[in-house]
C-alpha cells in the first residue's frame, strides 16, 4: 500500500528547542512559503495547518500559498461552533475551486475551554460535539449539492444551498480526531479519515477497531491516519542525541508549568498523551522508537517516530499494517526537517505520488447573477 506522506506548517512558531526562545525563528509568510515550497517539491502529499489562537489563520494561510505551490494539498481547520455550516461550506468551495482541488478539511471541536470561550463557544464537551454533528450533517449535505433544512438542537439553517460547486465530488474530504466515544460516534458517521494522535500500536489499534466497527455498523467504510513528528538521522544514536537536544533548554519549572496549562484540556486525546510520560523526563520512551518528549511542553501530538531511516521506516510500516494510509509528519525546525524526512526516510517506504491536478473553473450558465431565486433548483444544486 502505498502511503500518504503531510507535512506540517508552524504557524505557531518554530525553532532548534522547545520551551525556549534560543533558536527560536520567526514565522512570516516568506518563512511559510520556503517550507510549503519544500514539501512541494519533496514529494510530501500536503500540509496540516494548525488551528488556535496561538495560530495564524489557517483558511488565510492556505490561501496565500496555493499559488505559490502545484501540487501540495492544503488542510485546514473547520471549526463547528465558531462558524455557521454553511458559510463554511461556500468557503470549503471557494477554496477548493481556487487551488483546483487541492483542500482538505480538518474537523477540529476543539479542547481548550478557555480559549473556546473567549471565541463565543461556551458548551461542555458532550455538547460540543452535539454541535459538531449537526455542522458536520449540514456541511457535507450543502457542499454535495443538497438544498438544506436542519432543526437540530443547536444549529438551524432553511433552504441552506451552494450555488457553485467544489471541484472534488461529491465534495473535499473530511479529516477528523477525536479519542473520546462521542468522537469515535462522529468519525464513524461522517469523515472519510480518522487521525489519531501517535500512541503505542496497542492503543491505535484498539481506537481504530472500535472506529471502524462504528462506521461499519452504519454501513460506512472509513480511512485511517496518523499524527506524529519525526527525528530521523543516519544512524540510531544521532537521532537519540537530537532527540535530546531537542529539550535540552526545558527546565523542571517550564515543564510543570507547561503541564499544568494542558490539564486544564477537557480533550481526552490530550489526556491520553499527557498520560504517555506524566511530566516526567525518565518515562520519555513509550514503545519501540516512539519518544513522548515533544510532550513535554506542546499540546496535540506530542510523541516522535526516532531513529535512522530504516529504523523509523519499520515503525511506519507497523502503524501501516493497522491499516493506517496517512501519515500527517512535523519535525523542529520544520524547514530544514523536511528535507531529512524526505532524504532519510522516504527511501525506505513506498510514499504516494503526489498529482499534479487539471487546472479546472466553474462557468455559470447564467453569467453574472442578479439574484439566486432565478436559478432552477437543478443548477443551483450544481
Amino acid at each position: 500500500m502505498s502511503l500518504n506522506i503531510f507535512w506540517f506548517l508552524p504557524t505557531h512558531g518554530d525553532g532548534k528547542y522547545l520551551g525556549t526562545a534560543e533558536g527560536a525563528r520567526a514565522v512570516d509568510h516568506g518563512y511559510l512559503t520556503q517550507i510549503a515550497q519544500a514539501a512541494d517539491r519533496l514529494g510530501f502529499g500536503g500540509v496540516l495547518i494548525p488551528t488556535g489562537r496561538s495560530c495564524e489563520d489557517s483558511w488565510l494561510v492556505a490561501a496565500s500559498l496555493i499559488p505559490l505551490t502545484q501540487q501540495l494539498k492544503f488542510l485546514v481547520a473547520l471549526r463547528p461552533g465558531i462558524i455557521s455550516p454553511t458559510v463554511a461550506a461556500r468557503q470549503a468551495a471557494t477554496l477548493d475551486r481556487l487551488s483546483n482541488g487541492r483542500a482538505l478539511f480538518n474537523l477540529v471541536t476543539g479542547g481548550d475551554p478557555d480559549e473556546l470561550a473567549a471565541d463565543g463557544l461556551n458548551l461542555s464537551h458532550a455538547e460540543r460535539y452535539e454541535a459538531a454533528v449537526e455542522f458536520t450533517r449540514i456541511w457535507r449535505r450543502v457542499l454535495e449539492g443538497e438544498t438544506v433544512d436542519y432543526a437540530g438542537k443547536h444549529i438551524q439553517v432553511k433552504g441552506a444551498k451552494l450555488l457553485y460547486p467544489p471541484v472534488q465530488q461529491p465534495r473535499p474530504p473530511l479529516y477528523f480526531g477525536g479519542s473520546s466515544e462521542a468522537a469515535h460516534e462522529l468519525a464513524a458517521e461522517q469523515v472519510e479519515l480518522y487521525l489519531t494522535w501517535g500512541e503505542p500500536l496497542e492503543a491505535v489499534a484498539e481506537k481504530i477497531a472500535d472506529v471502524r466497527t462504528r462506521a461499519a455498523r452504519q454501513g460506512r467504510t472509513v480511512r485511517f491516519g496518523i499524527r506524529l513528528h519525526v527525528i530521523v538521522r543516519e544512524t540510531n544514536e544521532e537521532a537519540w542525541a537530537a532527540a535530546d537536544r531537542l529539550i535540552s533548554h526545558l527546565d523542571d519549572d517550564t515543564i510543570a508549568k507547561a503541564q499544568a496549562s494542558l490539564a486544564r484540556f477537557d480533550s481526552v486525546g490530550q489526556q491520553r498523551m499527557a498520560a504517555l510520560h506524566g511530566g516526567r523526563r525518565d518515562k520519555l520512551v513509550v514503545a519501540p522508537n516512539l519518544w513522548a518528549g515533544v510532550g513535554l511542553v506542546r499540546g496535540g501530538a506530542g510523541t516522535a517516530l526516532v531513529g535512522d531511516g530504516p529504523t523509523v521506516a519499520a515503525r511506519v510500516r507497523e502503524y501501516a499494517d493497522l491499516g493506517i494510509d496517512t501519515f500527517v509528519f512535523s519535525g523542529y525546525p520544520h524547514l530544514e526537517e523536511s528535507y531529512r524526512v524526505a532524504e532519510l526516510l522516504f527511501p525506505h517506504l513506498d510514499v504516494a505520488q503526489p498529482q499534479h491536478p487539471e487546472s479546472r473553473g466553474y462557468v455559470s450558465p447564467f453569467g453574472e447573477m442578479i439574484s439566486s431565486d432565478i436559478l432552477p433548483k437543478a443548477a443551483a444544486a450544481g
